[in-house]
C-alpha cells in the first residue's frame, strides 16, 4: 500500500505556519465515591473535532491536586488491578503526615503523583491519533466535590497545512 511501511504510515514533512491555532474546553466532574476512574476518550475526541485542528497536539490536564488523566486499557480486569495496586502503593489510612493539616487525603495526592497529572496526544487529520487499545481516563482519589479538567488543543488547521 503506498504511504506505508511494515512500521507504521511513513514519515510526512508538515510546513509549520507562522502561527499555531489553540483551542480550550473544560471538562467537570462531580464523583459519588472517592476513588472513580472515568473513561473520557470520547469527550476528548468531540473537543479535538471542535477545534478544528487537523495535525497537531491535545493536551489534557487534570485541574486538582488529587485527580489524574493517564492513557490505558479499558478493560474492566485492569481497572481492578490498577485500583488495587494503587492501594498498596498508597493506601487510605490516618497517619499520613498530610493529614497534621486537617486534611484526609495524602493518600490521593500520592495515587495522582503515582498516575501523572496529564497525557500529551496526537492529532492526525483532525482526530486523536491513538493506538489499537488506548483509552483516555479521569482518575478521580477523592471525589464527592466538583473538579475539572483543561482540555487545549494546538496545532495547524487543514488551511494552514495545505496553504
Amino acid at each position: 500500500m503506498p504511504g506505508t511501511s511494515e512500521t507504521g504510515p511513513e514519515p510526512r514533512a508538515t510546513r509549520i505556519a507562522t502561527f499555531m491555532k489553540a483551542h480550550t474546553e473544560y471538562l467537570f466532574f462531580e464523583t459519588a465515591e472517592r476513588f472513580e476512574l472515568l473513561r473520557i476518550t470520547d469527550r476528548v475526541a468531540e473537543i479535538v473535532a471542535r477545534s478544528g485542528i487537523a495535525d497537531g497536539f491535545a493536551l489534557v490536564s487534570a485541574m486538582h491536586i488529587t485527580a489524574s488523566v493517564f492513557v490505558n486499557d479499558d478493560e474492566s480486569g485492569l481497572h481492578h488491578d490498577l485500583r488495587e495496586w494503587l492501594e498498596k502503593l498508597a493506601p487510605f489510612r490516618p497517619d499520613y503526615r498530610h493529614h497534621l493539616t486537617g486534611e484526609d487525603n495524602g493518600d490521593a495526592h500520592l495515587k495522582r503523583s503515582i498516575l501523572g497529572q496529564q497525557v500529551t496526544l496526537p492529532v492526525t487529520n483532525g482526530a486523536l491519533d491513538l493506538g489499537t487499545w488506548e483509552q483516555v481516563f479521569y482518575g478521580e482519589f477523592d471525589g464527592r466535590r466538583r473538579k475539572r479538567v483543561i482540555v487545549k488543543v494546538l496545532g495547524l488547521t487543514a488551511d494552514e497545512l495545505s496553504g
